[in-house]
């Protein structure tokens, strides 16, 4: 998502300002291939706390390392690290921030996740065809049609349908299913990879104890389509190991 805060707050004092902000360091410094987003969002947090900053930007930027992975136990170890370095009173700052962030219950961090792909933003333009939640991280060009979907234990998607062009499902990190119409539903692992046809049925998530991520890849097809349906009940997934 191209940032923007910089114009919408300062666009009309600042204009050059807000155009550094936008488009280099939130654009070319960001975008920059060399690390993965992972590290950059490590390597801001811990810049930002030796700098004593502990405010609504920090905030940002911590929320924004789990979005992309970063589990509690990292960005604890991350910041015990630092403490050693910068100063005992910044480490205690920045630590109630991660409780507010990451919360103190250990099961509520994502863990097992990939350390490859991006989790992304919070699903929220699907989210009224998913119970759970889920986050999505596009990949490459969008004419590629390719996201990384991650979904929290016991999320799922609706039961759907693929017009015209069909999908596939690369398996990356934790446990999942997937089940078409009047089929058994089939676990998921990473490396798993499905192939769903066109106007198949289908609906696809994690196990009720596990994080799951897989990558989507639509097939392109002219005036291909998702026809959103029925959710997965309660009693239908209560039902699978």
């Amino acid at each position: 998502m191209k940032q923007t805060a910089g114009r919408d707050q300062l666009g009309a004092i600042a204009p050059l300002f807000a155009r550094l902000n936008d488009d280099v360091l939130f654009g070319e410094v960001w975008d920059q291939e060399a690390i993965d987003i992972k590290t950059k969002c490590i390597v801001t947090v811990t810049t930002l706390m030796a700098s004593g900053i502990t405010d609504a930007s920090l905030a940002y930027h911590l929320a924004n390392a789990k979005a992309h992975g970063v589990s509690r136990d990292e960005i604890v170890a991350v910041v015990t690290h630092a403490t050693m370095y910068c100063g005992w009173p910044k480490g205690w700052a920045v630590f109630r921030m991660i409780k507010e962030v990451w919360g103190e219950d250990e099961d509520a961090a994502p863990r097992g996740l990939s350390t490859i792909f991006p989790m992304g933003e919070p699903n929220d333009a699907y989210a009224q065809y998913f119970i759970g939640r889920s986050w999505l991280a596009p990949l490459g060009d969008p004419q590629l049609g390719a996201a990384n979907v991650t979904f929290e234990p016991g999320c799922r998607n609706n039961w759907h349908v693929h017009h015209k062009g069909g999908q596939v499902l690369i398996c990356v990190a934790g446990r999942g299913w997937y089940q078409e119409w009047g089929k058994p539903a089939q676990e998921l692992h990473p490396g798993d990879v499905v192939s769903i046809p066109p106007e198949v049925k289908h609906w696809h998530g994690a196990a009720h104890d596990s994080w799951f991520q897989h990558i989507a890849l639509t097939v392109p097809a002219e005036g291909a389509s998702a026809e959103w349906l029925e959710p997965v009940t309660d009693e239908e997934y209560a039902q699978l190991a």
